[in-house]
């Protein structure tokens, strides 16, 4: 076992809840900082959202399947003088994604500059400056949104009111589809380049104008693949936390945080054990964690009602299948949009009772990348429909089935032909799924959206004003959703970790 580079704080002990890829991340940098780490998890396998689902020889990521920033992964093995590369091989994706539309035009977004020019100029020549301009003002924001503020700690106001000036300069306050709709006129390139927000949970109309670095994000570092998909990456990472002394318990159910004159004491689990501990890193769901499991303290910032008045994402409908053939000419990632972009959004994100007549949907292929994921001749998928959440009242005993006629039927109208006949192995998630196995308070598919008066400090915060010892990492902290953002609100938490034990 590799010794831990820091040894600030040798004998303390810090228990991680949850082994999603923040709850991962968070743990192997407090164990290199020199903490004893203990991670649980409530599920029989690590990985969270990002767990594996098997079916018949076929292998289904959960959820997370896009690797945009390969760097945040590298590091964690570094900490320990190991190289990813030798453990998890990443294979590069083109296109990124193929963005279909109902009139049969698809644009493919990848990394080549020149290819690019290319689509733009074949749906709106006229747009072409337009398009140059938007990916400096990207590479801007990344500079600035990214680099210098996405693993700033952001429990200080002062650090909030630093930042708001570059922030506005940048357009931040404004929503993503303002600033593509300020340089592109065409209303097929002003859906492609805006739908980026719906992969961290946020409605392109309302996110903040920060999320359009995702663009600059992606052209710069590429989009990838594990070789064996996002579960061998989990396992990878598990092998990495074993090696190097941290202790992980599977099927550990958290029932409440343990807390005494105003600190974490540990935690205490659903079966009556206690465990001690100097610090606790949460991997749960933001809400959950201060409704769920500290019932007791009275809370300043995250009351009951502050968290029954936040805005939360939207939810997802995950539908896994297997074919007896293969798609040689679809995409590893493929988004097929509906007719209607912002009235089937806001719809979505809204407050409806049921699920929207016409849906656009994300079909994710591994079997393009890594034909392994499933038997010789196969093909493995799963296709993704943000469907409200929770708080519709959808009955999802009546609705699933249903909805996975629905997306069956489409999916063979405009991608895959013959595909009712063709599926051999099925199984779906819906929001009452992330309810239940997640504990996500509304069965929100990315905890709370990504609006500008829900992101930086009026986030979660990832070091808790409401109890000392308490660290929170997730989707619902800074610097928000989707892998970059929840690896990112570890190297957050390391960095508060260094200056606590201090």
């Amino acid at each position: 076992m590799a010794a831990p580079r820091a040894n600030l704080a040798a004998g303390r002990k810090v228990i991680v809840i949850g082994g999603g890829f923040g709850g991962i991340a968070a743990g192997l940098r407090a164990r290199a900082l020199g903490f004893e780490v203990t991670l649980l998890d409530r599920l029989d396998q690590l990985g969270g959202r990002g767990r594996v689902v098997r079916h018949d020889g076929f292998h289904f990521d959960a959820g997370p399947t896009v690797i945009t920033a390969p760097f945040l992964l590298d590091e964690l093995f570094a900490l320990f003088g190991e190289d990813r590369r030798d453990h998890v091989p990443l294979l590069p994706v083109t296109p990124f994604y193929r963005v279909r539309f109902v009139d049969g035009r698809h644009f493919d977004l990848t990394g080549d500059a020149d290819a690019m020019r290319g689509e733009v100029v074949r749906f709106c020549q006229q747009d072409l400056p337009g398009y140059e301009k938007m990916q400096r003002h990207s590479a801007e924001l990344y500079r600035v949104g990214y680099e210098r503020y996405s693993a700033q700690p952001f429990h200080k106001l002062a650090t909030m009111m630093t930042a708001f000036p570059e922030i506005v300069r940048l357009s931040g306050h404004r929503s993503v589809y303002s600033i593509v709709r300020r340089y592109l006129r065409d209303d097929s390139l002003r859906r492609v380049f805006s739908l980026q927000p719906l992969l961290v949970g946020g409605h392109p109309f309302h996110t903040s104008g920060l999320y359009a670095l995702i663009q600059h994000l992606e052209r710069t570092h590429g989009v990838w693949f594990p070789k064996g998909g996002t579960g061998a990456l989990v396992a990878g990472l598990g092998a990495l936390m074993r090696r190097q002394g941290i202790a992980v318990r599977l099927q550990a159910d958290v029932a409440r945080l343990l807390h005494e004159n105003g600190r974490i004491t540990g935690v205490a689990l659903a079966t009556g054990e206690t465990l001690p501990a100097d610090a606790v890193i949460a991997n749960a769901d933001a809400p959950a964690i201060y409704a769920d499991l500290l019932p007791s303290l009275k809370r300043r910032r995250w009351t009951d009602r502050k968290l029954d008045r936040l805005d939360y994402s939207m939810g997802l409908f995950v539908f896994y299948f297997g074919t007896n053939r293969r798609y040689e000419t679809t995409a590893h990632h493929t988004i097929l949009l509906g007719q209607r972009y912002r009235e089937l959004l806001d719809e979505i994100f809204g407050r409806g009772v049921e699920v929207p007549d016409d849906l656009s949907l994300y079909l994710h292929r591994p079997t393009a990348t890594d034909p392994d994921m499933a038997p010789p001749g196969c093909d493995a998928f799963y296709v993704l429909a943000p469907v409200p959440n929770l708080r519709s009242g959808i009955d999802w005993a009546v609705a699933a089935p249903r909805l996975r006629d629905r997306l069956v039927a489409m999916m063979e109208a405009r991608e895959l032909p013959e595909l009712s006949a063709a599926i051999v192995t099925e199984s779906w998630m819906t929001p009452q799924t992330f309810s239940e196995e997640y504990r996500s308070r509304h069965g929100a598919g990315f905890s709370v959206s990504p609006r500008l008066l829900q992101s930086a400090w009026f986030r979660f915060h990832n070091k808790s004003e409401e109890v000392r010892g308490l660290y929170l990492v997730g989707a619902g902290t800074h610097p928000g959703a989707g892998l970059p953002g929840v690896l990112t609100s570890a190297k957050v938490v390391e960095t508060l970790l260094k200056e606590d034990a201090r």
